[in-house]
């Protein structure tokens, strides 16, 4: 058995395993930055909600413990935006940069322990103003958003970053930032919003030079339902996760929910054409701002009734309780 193999076969169990012990579908946390501002952080700063680890930690505590409550199995550190040329530009040090990017996976743990410890002097799994305060598996994955979230010029909503940015650089970019948010105490490292085959191309090649160990995703965005946003395959998008060992899960963020059936279908489609060399993958949807439950009734039909997909996907009913019409998300596991 190759190295490949090996290690999809681990990532794959340990997933699997996870979401048997969540009774099959595990919910992750929604939009982060629109929680913040609900509990009054100001995000007008190139950092966006990576700027709290600088003036309010409290607050992302505090949202991360919202989710928690509401039902959530998978928190995501809130450092989509925090990159070390961003915090640099800030005028901060590298050591300084470091510390808040590793600090932004504590703050999450540090909320994981916080509601453990809630359960334990629960008398009930819920509340009498409806919290959910159950023991389960919770994980805590490290956000790692692409390049052009740190230009915070919108160009991860295009993926159009020039002719000058080739896989080099964006290795480059990255690198540091990855390996410090792999040993940060995260479960999974979550590459969100990628728009394109070379960021894409990029993520991969650096778990596999730094030899990560940490299990990873990577979801993309589309506005037309067919491509991700720079125009590129989301199949060919889909299928360079498919080639790396070290990716358990692939699927779809940040994109209009009328897109998102047809988008898992051919995430699908792209997953049965590559399964002779990768056991299980992970289908995912995460958070997109005022998510419909229309939408995601049509997507649990589809897990439903597909003979190819192991266990079905539910809305979770309880996540109005944190965060009445924001986003939320759910994984699932393929044959």
């Amino acid at each position: 058995m190759s190295t490949v193999d090996a290690n999809a076969q681990s990532s794959s169990s340990l997933i699997k395993d996870f979401l048997h012990k969540c009774g099959g579908v595990a919910v992750i946390d929604g939009g982060f930055a629109t929680e913040l501002e609900r509990h009054g952080a100001d995000l007008n700063d190139p950092l966006w909600s990576a700027k709290c680890l600088l003036t309010d930690p409290h607050l992302v505590r505090a949202v991360h413990l919202d989710y928690l409550e509401a039902g959530a199995d998978i928190i995501l550190s809130s450092s989509y935006q925090a990159t070390i040329q961003g915090f640099k530009a800030k005028g901060y040090s590298l050591e300084e940069s470091e510390f808040l990017l590793k600090r932004s996976v504590e703050i999450a743990c540090e909320a994981r322990d916080v509601y453990y410890t809630r359960c334990c002097k629960s008398s009930s799994d819920h509340s009498t103003d409806g919290k959910v305060l159950k023991q389960r598996p919770i994980l805590v994955a490290a956000s790692v958003g692409s390049y052009g979230a740190y230009l915070a010029d919108g160009s991860e909503y295009s993926g159009e970053y020039g002719d000058a940015i080739d896989l080099k650089f964006l290795k480059d970019f990255h690198r540091r930032r990855v390996q410090l948010l792999a040993e940060s105490g995260a479960d999974l490292i979550a590459f969100e919003t990628v728009p394109n085959k070379l960021e894409a191309q990029a993520f991969v090649e650096l778990l596999e030079e730094e030899d990560i160990k940490t299990p990873a995703w990577l979801s993309f965005n589309s506005k037309d339902g067919i491509n991700v946003v720079s125009g590129d395959s989301l199949s060919e998008c889909a299928a360079i996760g498919e080639s790396c060992g070290k990716v358990l899960a692939v699927g779809i963020n940040c994109t209009p929910p009328r897109f998102i059936l047809d988008l898992i279908r051919s995430i699908n489609q792209t997953h049965k054409e590559e399964r002779n060399c990768r056991g299980e993958l992970v289908l995912l949807t995460h958070r997109n701002i005022r998510f419909c439950y229309t939408a995601w009734e049509h997507i649990r039909q589809f897990w439903a009734y597909n003979t190819c997909l192991s266990w079905t996907i539910m809305p979770s009913l309880s996540w109005t309780n944190a965060s009445t019409d924001r986003g939320h998300g759910a994984m699932c596991v393929s044959c």
